[in-house]
């Protein structure tokens, strides 16, 4: 059998990490937080910036909203800067390393994990973000992929989540997650915000393109401003346009590296699509075999370590 191991050229480095000491005092007494209070009634949204620490499309976003000024008429806005210490060690060299130092932080926000004796970067910092995500109405977490795919968003499966992301637009494509086919909790599924009958606020992942792609910058940024504009804590701009129609997928399944020797059937970068029973990657002696016709993959690994995910299946909706 031939087993494609060839994963596709890197791209190139477009965006790269600045330096954000400036912000590292925030104003709420948590380090790179800063929170703007109007005065008026309204929501608590809380944009938040490099949850993985080489996903820097969001400290681009982050850095715009604080730079420019940009401050509620409504409510109150959070701006966060999560993983300072995995987007501290970033190497040129090496770009892709810095993702998380120890635990994924975006895969531990459960009572049992921030509770524990843990000292890893991420369980302390979690700790530290708690309050910050408790006092949210509103969450958007930006993220990026390491292959240039097309943007989309991701949510837990509810409808004021879905109403939410196609309210603020584009990405068109959204990815639907049931939380039991879902790794670990992320920020987004945090306490009543991945409360699935819930019926006030809303949590979205933003994915907005490649980490180092200057299109995924400016996504990061435009979303943003659309996803405040929307909740009324900042002037509408002027757009006639109707929202996209959604494309959107359901997660089935999500399939962890197990074994060293992982490799796909063809080379990926995300959005392929696979028949029932088509067979997707080996993952040691395990298949990895497409459960429906017209699957759809979405973020399949590029560098496969035992214990990450290597690839999420899904359908379309």
């Amino acid at each position: 059998m031939n087993i494609a191991t060839l994963a596709p050229a890197d791209p190139p480095l477009e965006i790269l990490p600045r330096d954000l000491s400036a912000y590292r005092e925030g104003n709420i007494g948590i380090p790179y937080v800063h929170r703007f209070e109007s005065g008026q009634p309204g929501p608590h949204v809380l944009i938040n910036a490099i949850t993985h620490g080489n996903e820097i499309c969001g400290m681009v976003a982050a850095t715009h909203l604080l730079d420019n000024n940009i401050r509620p008429d409504i409510g109150t806005l959070t701006i966060s800067f999560a993983h300072i210490e995995a987007y501290e060690a970033f190497d040129i060299e090496d770009p892709y390393a810095n993702r998380q130092l120890v635990h994924n932080l975006n895969r531990i926000w459960t009572a049992n994990m921030l509770d524990a004796e843990d000292g890893s970067p991420e369980v302390r910092r979690a700790r530290e973000l708690r309050p910050v995500l408790d006092a949210a109405d509103f969450v958007l977490d930006i993220h990026s992929t390491s292959t240039p795919v097309q943007p989309f968003w991701v949510y837990n499966e509810a409808d004021r989540n879905t109403a939410l992301a196609s309210a603020v637009g584009a990405p068109i494509v959204h990815l639907v997650m049931s939380p039991d086919k879902f790794p670990g909790t992320p920020v987004i599924g945090y306490g009543r915000h991945g409360d699935p009958i819930a019926q006030h606020g809303g949590s979205l992942v933003v994915e907005c393109g490649q980490h180092f792609s200057r299109a995924a910058a400016e996504l990061a940024t435009d979303v943003s401003l659309r996803f405040l504009t929307h909740l009324g804590l900042i002037k509408a701009r002027p757009d006639t346009s109707p929202p996209p129609v959604p494309q959107r997928y359901r997660l089935l399944e999500t399939h962890v590296v197990k074994s060293e020797d992982f490799s796909f059937t063809r080379p990926v970068i995300g959005f392929e699509t696979f028949d029932k029973g088509e067979l997707i990657a080996m993952n040691g002696t395990d298949e990895i075999r497409s459960p429906c016709d017209q699957c759809t993959i979405f973020m399949p690994t590029r560098s496969p370590i035992v214990g990450r995910e290597a690839v999420y299946l899904t359908k379309s909706i």
